[in-house]
Formats: structure tokens, sequence, C-alpha cells
């Protein structure tokens, strides 16, 4: 399910082109997150996603506090740079668990992590979260899937932007399983959120 809380309402824009059933969204606000929260809990929800606005705002801080994994995604340029040291501050001060992951990054070599400004990725390893390993990088297909209501991964599977999100998401969900794990007592089964 997707809470969409973001006031340009990209993600939602985006699941309304879809013509084939996709995930539950909601165009929201932070006040009713809570029950968006509660709401996916009774109905078996397995992941909620909640986009945010770019600034680490009032709006923003209340989707960090009921979140398990705050994903601060940015370009690896100097002009993103501040925003992701906010974000990933933001996220820190509140306690949470996050990560940065790099978007749009440009490269035209095979390697799987894009490339980016050598002092940017020093700077964001210094910004207090763990920088993925994996992000996304500037690809036509990526906008074409978007503009259909699609993933990259429907759009066209055996892709390399569909690799790339594959690698991403993977490690966004062992980076959740490992978190969950920490969090059981021990001698507890793990539990679905």
């Amino acid at each position: 399910m997707l809470a969409d809380i973001d006031p340009q309402r990209s993600a939602s824009h985006a699941l309304r082109a879809r013509r084939a059933p996709g995930p539950a969204f909601a165009e929201s606000c932070a006040g009713k997150l809570f029950h968006a929260q509660s709401a996916a809990m009774r109905e078996g929800v397995e992941w909620l996603i909640i986009d945010t606005p770019a600034a680490p705002e009032s709006d923003a801080a209340q989707a960090i506090n009921i979140s398990d994994l705050c994903l601060v995604i940015g370009r690896p340029s100097f002009l993103d740079l501040a925003s992701i040291v906010r974000s990933a501050d933001a996220v820190r001060r509140l306690g949470r668990e996050g990560m940065v992951i790099l978007n749009q990054a440009h490269t035209n070599r095979a390697e799987v992590a894009p490339v980016a400004f050598p002092d940017v990725i020093e700077a964001l390893k210094l910004c207090g979260l763990p920088l993925s390993p994996f992000g996304l990088r500037s690809r036509e297909t990526f906008q074409r899937a978007i503009a259909h209501g699609q993933s990259v991964c429907e759009w066209n599977p055996g892709g390399p932007a569909a690799a790339d999100l594959t690698r991403l998401w993977e490690h966004v969900q062992s980076s959740m399983a490992v978190q969950r794990q920490a969090a059981e007592p021990p001698g507890l089964a793990a539990r679905a959120v």
C-alpha cells in the first residue's frame, strides 16, 4: 500500500495511469498516517510505503516516526547533497533506522553501483546513515514505465533498469529482515508487520 503525503502527488499520479491491478494507494496527509498504518495492518498489507515531501518538515517527521526503515533518496549531485543531509539528520535525530539511496545517477559504465562525484560520495558517507551499495541510474526506461503506471520490472523485465531495481529492492528487504530479527526478543518467531 502507498500512502502519498507528498503535495506533488507524483506517486499517486503514476499509479492512476495503471491499467492492471496494482498496489492500493491513498492520498493522505501526515495527520492521517497512524490511521493508514492501522488500516494496512488490519488488512494484512505486507508493506506500507510512505511517499513524503523532499524536505524534512513536520509531515516527514511523522512519517519517519512510524517507519521501520527510512529511505533517503536523492541524486548524487552537490545541489541535492544538502537535502539528503537534512533528511538523514532528521532520521537520526528521531532515532530511526535508515539508508541513503542514490537515484538518477549518470553512468555509461557497466558496474552495479552508480557513480557520482567522489566528493559527494564522501560527504554522504559522513551523513550518519549507511549508503546503499545499490542505486538507480538515470535511464529512459524509468520514465516510460512511470508514464504507464508500471515499474520497470513490469515494463521491461529483462532490462538493465529492472536488474538495478531488483538488486536495490533485495537489499532493502534484507535490511528490513536484519532489523526485524534484531528487534525480536530471543526465542520468538519473526512476525509480519
